[in-house]
């Protein structure tokens, strides 16, 4: 009962005139930047995160969510018209979505892309309200020790989970963590790695290397490919819903992608990529009916599965925020960064001091998707207009804004300069094959495991064995070792290189 009384909370808060404004906002914003090639959910977060400054922690984090989710379904209607990627969780999309679009149905492919993440997004939104409470009680049994052998599993999470090669993953992360480490001291006050620099004293902002690296970093990439190289959609979308057949197909596919996507997205690192991935390939497994198109040559299952296996995935990646307030994959790691600016401390208090946030944020993410059906599916013909407009024009109106948002965080131009550099970085990260999402929760996860490791060898006076002599600890520590052991091993390791050569 207490779950819905918590939703009931949960919707008055979110139906506020104020909350839908931003939750609209939010999946418009995120829909037409997702929209455009090459980028994706965290650029669009990382660019639009300073303009939810000034409002309230509630509304911010509503529109950041409808942003996130918007951002995803944009990534999909790229993938499936221009065979461009808007994200990686879309790049399965491209594989039957693009043929689809070839064939003149690319109509019932965006539908079957939008129905099937609704669906999706309703049942991750279910899962969610009815862990969340369970969660944030096993979640007040952690000490500093628990909270460190956590955090050490959702890196290793995030080292198995990233496409391409297992050192540059871990190389990422040595990063992401070197580069949390500057600042001050949290226990001496004493200025490190800041090379007398005084703007570096207070650490490197999350925002500037979020931005650089995946907004500045996106465009010189995209800007390197050739004018021909980006393809522009001219055909005509005709005849939007999907037939009696598609129907009849896309059902079974759905419901399989949304369970495979609600188990993964829980998991620390690329979850929603990963159940993208997963989705796609038992659907490949499965028998194909009489007269059914084959997959690779626009079967409507391989758009309907990846698209709701994603989607199921971003909500349930939710939970071990708000439960445990640990991010599994880059967009998490940029909520925490905007929970922080807003002086909210993610983790199992957020739901017994400021339940209206908790159970606000969770009842936006169900209207959030019912908005993004009615603007994606009646506007198709307005983003693909989109689509047709140059690169040359749009790149600067990005760049500036970019600078405008990364300036206005602390008023600071040394904080211009460091995006710029960030962005050269990313495009060299592009250029050499390197995933720098771990990179993210390494700087984000860097400090918080810093703290919590100095504490809890202060609480057992410096003897390390407390990570393994308390039950909870040593069993996560446990796990996050046969994570590394399986991942490894010969046989996983080519299987694992097999499945993100997907495109």
């Amino acid at each position: 009962m207490d779950l819905f009384n918590n939703l009931a909370m949960g919707f008055g808060v979110a139906f506020t005139f104020q909350n839908l404004i931003y939750a609209f906002i939010g999946c418009l914003l995120g829909t037409l930047i997702g929209v455009l090639p090459g980028i994706g959910p965290v650029a669009t977060i990382a660019m639009l995160l300073p303009a939810t400054y000034a409002l309230p922690p509630i509304a911010a984090l509503i529109m950041l969510a409808g942003i996130y989710y918007g951002a995803q379904y944009g990534g999909s209607t790229t993938a499936i018209l221009v065979n461009l990627p808007g994200e990686s969780s879309s790049v399965v999309t491209v594989i039957d979505g693009y043929q689809m679009a070839r064939k003149g149905r690319a109509g019932p492919a965006l539908a079957a892309a939008g129905l099937g993440s609704f669906f999706a997004g309703c049942v991750g939104t279910l899962i969610l309200a009815a862990f969340a409470v369970p969660l944030t009680e096993v979640a007040f049994k952690f000490g500093p020790a628990e909270y460190f052998s956590l955090m050490i599993l959702g890196l290793i999470g995030a080292v198995v989970l990233a496409s391409g090669s297992l050192l540059k993953a871990v190389a990422m992360i040595v990063l992401g963590l070197l580069l949390g480490l500057v600042g001050t001291d949290v226990n001496s006050g004493v200025a490190r790695f800041s090379f007398d620099i005084p703007e570096l004293t207070d650490g490197i902002g999350f925002i500037t290397i979020a931005m650089g690296v995946f907004g500045y970093g996106e465009i010189i990439t995209n800007l390197a490919q050739p004018e021909d190289k980006r393809e522009v959609f001219l055909g005509k979308v005709t005849g939007l819903f999907p037939t009696k057949e598609d129907f009849r197909n896309m059902l079974p596919a759905v419901l399989r992608g949304t369970t495979i996507g609600s188990i993964l997205g829980i998991l620390p690192g690329g979850g929603a990529l990963l159940a993208a991935f997963a989705a796609y390939t038992i659907e490949k497994k499965t028998k194909l009916r009489p007269g059914e198109v084959p997959f690779g040559q626009g079967n409507i299952r391989g758009v309907a599965a990846p698209e709701s296996a994603n989607n199921a995935g971003a909500q349930t990646s939710f939970i071990p925020l708000l439960t445990l307030g640990i991010p599994p994959n880059a967009v998490m790691a940029l909520m925490v960064g905007a929970m922080t600016i807003h002086n909210i401390q993610p983790g199992p208090q957020v739901m017994t001091s400021n339940p209206e946030l908790f159970w606000g944020l969770i009842a936006s993410m169900w209207i959030g998707n019912l908005m993004l059906i009615i603007l994606n599916l009646p506007l198709i013909g307005m983003w693909i207009k989109l689509l047709t407009v140059p690169y040359r024009w749009l790149f600067p109106a990005i760049v500036l804004f970019c600078a405008i948002g990364v300036y206005s965080t602390n008023n600071n131009t040394f904080d211009i300069w460091l995006v710029g550099a960030f962005g050269v970085v990313g495009y060299l990260w592009a250029k050499l094959g390197v995933e720098p999402a771990p990179l993210l929760l390494g700087f984000i996860l860097g400090p918080m495991m810093e703290e919590n490791l100095r504490r809890a060898l202060l609480l057992s006076r410096g003897d390390w064995s407390v990570f393994v002599t308390r039950g909870l600890s040593a069993s996560l520590l446990a796990v996050a070792a046969v994570m590394l052991i399986v991942v490894l091993l010969p046989s996983v390791k080519s299987k694992r290189e097999e499945a993100f050569v997907e495109d």
